[in-house]
């Protein structure tokens, strides 16, 4: 059954404002983070397009100084798993299909209780479990849409899974390089997607 309105709206909101926090609060992360990659342990700051995000949970910085960044990450990865769980959890109430929205309520809850954990020493587990519950959320998601008249929604969804799958595919073949550039465009475009779904879908679209 949909949501009322007022609830829809709100969640809307909600997660709204958890992706704006994340954004923020990562930025600020990699602000402050004092310098170092695995490509050079020697470079000042952090470098987009050669530091990953995951270098902003670490205590101690690549180049060994104190990273004073890292609060400011885990608060913005703990901002941006609740965003994700709500959003597969309102899209469990606008799709109307039961077996759907058995899924993406697992994956929203999912994706709330091990996006986290990203943060942890348990960082390569938890990057396949997220990356494969997004992935499946987002696969049944897409079925619908492209049932649907939202043709725009239907190009963004399908070059999202594209991005998601080569960006898995260079992390399978450890190419760093590509997929330090890749981890961030993945990450923005999947963000910008999440968003239009978001406020562009409603159970009369399925």
């Amino acid at each position: 059954m949909t949501a009322p309105r007022d609830t829809q709206r709100l969640l809307q909101h909600a997660i709204l404002a958890c992706f704006v926090a994340a954004a923020a609060l990562i930025v600020i992360a990699a602000s402050l983070y004092p310098g170092g990659s695995m490509f050079d342990a020697t470079s000042v700051g952090f470098v987009w397009s050669r530091n990953f995000i995951c270098n902003l949970f670490q205590g101690i910085a690549y180049n060994g100084e104190p990273n004073p960044g890292r609060i400011w990450a885990l608060i913005g990865i703990a901002f941006h798993s609740i965003g994700e769980g709500l959003f597969f959890l309102r899209m469990a109430q606008v799709i109307q299909h039961r077996h759907t929205q058995l899924v993406l309520r697992i994956v929203g809850i999912g994706n709330l209780a091990f996006n986290f954990m990203i943060a942890t020493p348990y960082h390569d587990a938890m990057v396949v479990i997220s990356s494969t519950l997004s992935l499946l959320g987002l696969f049944y998601i897409t079925i619908f849409v492209l049932r649907s008249k939202l043709h725009l929604l239907k190009a963004c969804c399908v070059l999202c899974m594209l991005l998601f799958y080569f960006t898995l595919f260079l992390y399978g073949v450890g190419d760093w390089t590509q997929l330090a550039v890749m981890q961030k465009v993945t990450l923005i475009v999947s963000t910008l997607l999440v968003l239009a779904l978001t406020y562009f879908t409603r159970a009369e679209n399925f």
